[in-house]
């Protein structure tokens, strides 16, 4: 199982990085879009979206580094963590980059759109190095003794 952790951690950061790369865009295009005669960016409802989802990266990013730490220190949680970490972030860049793709309307579901291309391609990252149900069944067996 511990041969996987690497990997799980590889797939998190990708997962990271491509929510990142989104939600950058997604404040530019917020910036500039105007939608009844006002920016985007000046709607506080939307803005509130933007703050969450840059929270719950910095969560998902802080729960990455954690478990690479334990990985290179040698910690026997560290499968647990890996798991928690797969888990946390393949689930949060997902859900990050589905809704920078929702703030761009109609244009962010164009197939030539980069976001609509990263939102295919984070969602495999829910389903590689173990699903994340498995991750679940990782950190209750571990927390269980079972």
């Amino acid at each position: 199982m511990s041969a996987l952790d690497g990997g799980r951690l590889n797939i998190s950061a990708c997962s990271l990085g491509g929510a990142q790369f989104c939600l950058d865009r997604t404040v530019t295009y917020m910036k500039e879009r105007k939608q009844f005669g006002t920016r985007l960016a000046d709607f506080q409802a939307l803005g509130f979206r933007i703050a969450d989802y840059a929270t719950a990266l910095e969560a998902a990013r802080l729960m990455l580094h954690r478990a690479a730490v334990a990985l290179d220190l040698g910690d026997p949680r560290a499968t647990r963590l890996a798991a928690m970490a797969k888990r946390l972030a393949t689930d949060t860049g997902f859900d990050v980059v589905n809704g920078c793709l929702q703030l761009h309307g109609g244009y962010g579901y164009l197939r030539d759109h980069p976001i609509e291309r990263v939102l295919r391609d984070l969602r495999v990252h829910q389903i590689l190095e173990g699903t994340n149900e498995v991750m679940r069944l990782i950190v209750s067996r571990d927390l269980l003794g079972n």
